[in-house]
This record gives structure tokens, C-alpha cells and sequence, in this order.
């Protein structure tokens, strides 16, 4: 089952999501908590949000997974030195967002 950042955020009629992701939310709360096992990663020059979602999960899509646990919005690029924290478990996501 994919993981999706607004299958719990509210929808206007017509079935079009809005606002920010509930999951989101849900995903920073639960890494600040340590209920989300987490890896620390400093960000290098160039490298971006999707890039390292592929690398991590195989899947550069995912790279708002990464933005949500680091609380960093909602931006691909993020500035060298930036601390990231990587979920280690996607099943663990997608049991808060899924």
C-alpha cells in the first residue's frame, strides 16, 4: 500500500484535498516523541530532499516523509548543514499516515 501525505487531511467538495498535510503533523509529533525510529543526517551542498529520499527509500516521491520528520516545510532544496532526520521504517509512517 503506497504511502500517501493526504489520505487524513480534510477534502472541499469535489474530493480535492487543502491545507497542509494532517500527516505531516502527525509524523514531526511522533519523531519528537521517539515513537518514529529516526536517523540523523546532516545535509551536503547540493544535495536535495528527493534525492535523498531515493537513496534512503528507494523512492524520491518520499522525500516529504523526510521534510515532515526534520520540520523543515516543504522545499526539495534545503541549505548545507541542515540536520535531517530520516525514518529508518516506512511501515512505522504509514501505520500514522496511511
Amino acid at each position: 500500500m503506497p504511502i500517501r501525505r493526504y489520505s487524513r487531511t480534510s477534502k472541499l467538495r469535489g474530493g480535492k484535498h487543502y491545507a497542509t498535510p494532517h500527516g505531516a503533523t502527525m509524523i514531526r509529533r511522533a519523531v519528537e516523541r521517539g515513537s518514529v525510529n529516526t536517523t540523523e543526517y546532516v545535509c551536503a551542498e547540493y544535495e536535495r530532499l528527493d534525492h535523498l529520499a531515493g537513496k534512503f527509500y528507494g523512492n524520491g516521491t518520499l522525500w516529504w516523509v523526510i521534510a515532515a520528520a526534520s520540520g523543515i516545510g516543504w522545499g526539495l532544496q534545503v541549505p548545507p548543514g541542515t540536520l535531517l532526520m530520516i525514518p529508518k521504517k516506512l511501515a512505522q509512517i504509514n501505520a500514522l499516515v496511511g
